[in-house]
């Protein structure tokens, strides 16, 4: 009996093991969110072949391409949901109403306090994505399949963006494809902010390893494209400005998390996993002992 449930057990902790290591749930006043592993790696950042590149004057900024490497870490799986938002801060600032819809109409600044108030009830560092982590995440990481789009050449199996004949306002997340990690919605429904400073011509002095730029300067950066843009401008590698006190409801946010700071969330749940089968293998153990005494065994 005891060799089966040892068995089962460890079973059970090999599977509690690798699906930590791909996603980490978590909840925060009865609402869960998912965050999605991201294998560090070295990509090309900027206009590659397939992101349009041609040198278009009012997208210089995407030039030069260049490599990047990062390292491990965790990304939302959707953008950050009204329920989530409303969850944490007890309020909800967004203009089209919806629990499992994106939250919008946030500057930079007040999701800062978002997640300030976040990591207070976690006990975790969330932050914004940099520009690069979102970059690498919306090309699909190591898993990238050299798309133009989040996940697709076709924009409109993975985007809610704006065309001739689909001019609407944002929608409730992961209703399109996801990407090559899983991801949902990193191209249109609402552009996301990034944690740099934007700076036109950073491409041409940014470091190779895990780049963000914290110079200050007039605005932060956006990234992804919305609900109310077009094609080029849902361009993965299409940087945006805004501000950091703007908000607009083309524009929300989505979590990232340092590998290691999720690890501890993993070995937290380890942990509790094994303490919780045990508790379950003496119960077993004790229920057998007192039907073998029932039975005169």
């Amino acid at each position: 009996m005891k060799k089966r449930y040892y068995f089962l057990t460890a079973l059970l902790l090999i599977s509690i093991s690798f699906v930590s290591a791909q996603t980490q749930t978590f909840t925060v006043n009865g609402v869960s969110f998912k965050m999605v592993f991201v294998k560090g790696g070295t990509f090309m950042m900027g206009a590659t072949n397939e992101q349009f590149g041609g040198g278009l004057l009012d997208e210089r900024d995407e030039y030069p391409p260049h490599y990047v490497t990062l390292s491990d870490y965790y990304i939302g799986q959707t953008e950050v949901t009204q329920a989530l938002w409303q969850a944490v801060m007890g309020s909800n600032p967004s203009r089209l109403k919806g629990s499992n819809l994106p939250v919008e109409t946030v500057s930079w600044n007040t999701c800062q306090k978002f997640i300030t108030k976040l990591n207070q009830l976690t006990g975790r560092h969330f932050r914004l994505p940099t520009e690069a982590e979102w970059e690498y995440a919306a090309r699909g990481g190591s898993k990238s399949c050299g798309y133009t789009y989040s996940g697709s050449n076709d924009i409109g199996t993975v985007a809610w963006y704006w065309s001739d004949d689909n001019y609407e306002e944002n929608h409730l997340v992961a209703q399109k494809r996801h990407n090559e990690l899983g991801i949902y919605d990193m191209t249109g429904n609402v552009s996301e902010w990034c944690q740099d400073w934007y700076d036109k011509g950073y491409y041409d002095k940014s470091p190779s390893t895990n780049p963000c730029n914290n110079t200050s300067a007039t605005g932060r950066v956006h990234r992804g494209g919305s609900w109310s843009d077009g094609v080029r401008d849902c361009r993965m590698s299409r940087r945006r400005v805004f501000r950091p006190d703007q908000a607009s409801n083309t524009l929300g946010l989505r979590l990232a998390l340092e590998a290691k700071d999720s690890k501890k969330a993993a070995t937290d749940a380890k942990k509790a996993g094994a303490a919780a089968a045990e508790k379950v293998g003496e119960a077993a153990d004790k229920a057998v002992d007192g039907a073998k005494k029932a039975l005169g065994l």
